[in-house]
């Protein structure tokens, strides 16, 4: 190729956004071979097609990537390269919530300071209450704490919440110990979920606070540490205290309801509520709706919910039956178990002409 087709490693390298030393270092790897090496002064010289591998390149060398998953992506077509690069993030948000983790232990050993004893509670009975209650909690950009589970401890009860502001989730724990202190924080949720199978196969859990974060204490396996979130926290129980009035009950089958959730197409549901049943209907006019006995009090209502709000709310709900109170199409509905109060949940309905 004539030299006045091609561009000098100086050109080039601003052409592709590589400095000059790393355009040599991976000429020696393999990775982009110049297009031309002068023989008697040794210049490289690149083409014009090769700027968009070499770009390409940095943006993968930007993101972490070994040379040798760099090379398998250059090479490899769009659906492989794709699976790579999703493979690559994967990697290196596990390492970073690793190392964020160990951070976090770092810091609560740091100085010295001793653990704050909270409370005990059976280790099933903690698991099964965070993975209910953490199904209201979300990753929202900006609002890191909506992914947190608050933990609130008094003298006479533990009561675990989360919130994405569509749904509410709250249980209330009786502990297997008193509690020592009266003590609330707002603990990271992933960590928790990450915590679960150690907590479900240990009998007696104990919450211990230290600074940034919580201890889960077992006797027989491994303790686990988990993050505190700084931000304050959603005021839960101002929206609680600020329900109105139930208009609508509904007790009905929490098995069938489930079923007829999954068997309506589309992402929007409605409950027609009348006298001794509910209808179950989706927003596709073309699918019938699905009857379902029911006990129902009140007034007529139809009201309309995401499936993804609803379907959690109910498939976390404990005992056979589940109990919807309902204050009209605009407000939050409870949902909750016929025959248990210690698991609530509250789930914000849409608007009736199907919007969100």
């Amino acid at each position: 190729m004539p030299h006045s087709e091609l561009m000098p490693i100086g050109l080039f390298a601003r052409r592709s956004g590589l400095t000059s030393s790393a355009l040599r270092f991976y000429a020696d790897s393999g990775l982009l071979s110049p297009a031309e090496v002068d023989p008697v002064l040794g210049y490289r010289f690149y083409s014009a097609d090769q700027v968009a591998r070499a770009t390409v390149l940095r943006q993968l060398r930007e993101i972490a990537m070994p040379l040798a998953a760099v090379e398998a992506v250059l090479d490899a077509g769009a659906d492989e390269a794709s699976r790579l690069l999703d493979e690559h993030v994967s990697k290196v948000m596990e390492d970073a919530a690793a190392a964020q983790q160990k951070a976090a232990v770092i810091k609560s050993v740091l100085g010295n300071v001793p653990g704050l004893p909270i409370t005990a509670l059976k280790g099933p009975v903690l698991a099964d209450a965070v993975e209910q209650v953490l199904t209201a909690a979300a990753h929202e950009p900006g609002m890191p704490v909506l992914a947190g589970l608050r933990i609130e401890a008094s003298h006479e009860a533990v009561i675990l919440t989360a919130t994405d502001r569509y749904r509410l989730s709250t249980r209330t724990l009786v502990p297997a110990e008193p509690p020592r202190q009266t003590w609330a924080g707002t603990v990271d949720g992933d960590e928790l979920r990450a915590a679960v199978a150690e907590i479900r196969r240990s009998t007696l859990v104990r919450l211990e606070a230290v600074p940034h974060g919580i201890w889960l204490r077992t006797a027989d396996r491994v303790d686990r540490h988990c993050r505190l979130l700084p931000e304050e926290f959603p005021d839960h129980r101002l929206m609680l205290a600020s329900l109105g009035e139930v208009t609508t009950r509904v007790t009905v089958s929490k098995e069938l309801l489930l079923r007829a959730l999954e068997d309506q197409p589309g992402e929007r549901i409605a409950l027609h509520v009348a006298d001794h049943g509910v209808n179950v209907v989706s927003a596709d006019d073309e699918h019938p709706g699905v009857p379902l006995p029911a006990t129902t009090t009140g007034q007529d209502l139809q009201i309309w919910f995401e499936l993804t709000t609803l379907y959690p709310a109910v498939s976390t709900a404990i005992g056979p039956e589940v109990m919807l109170d309902l204050r009209g199409n605009d407000q939050p509905a409870t949902i909750r178990s016929a025959d248990r109060g210690d698991l609530t949940t509250l789930a914000m309905p849409i608007k009736s002409d199907h919007s969100a």
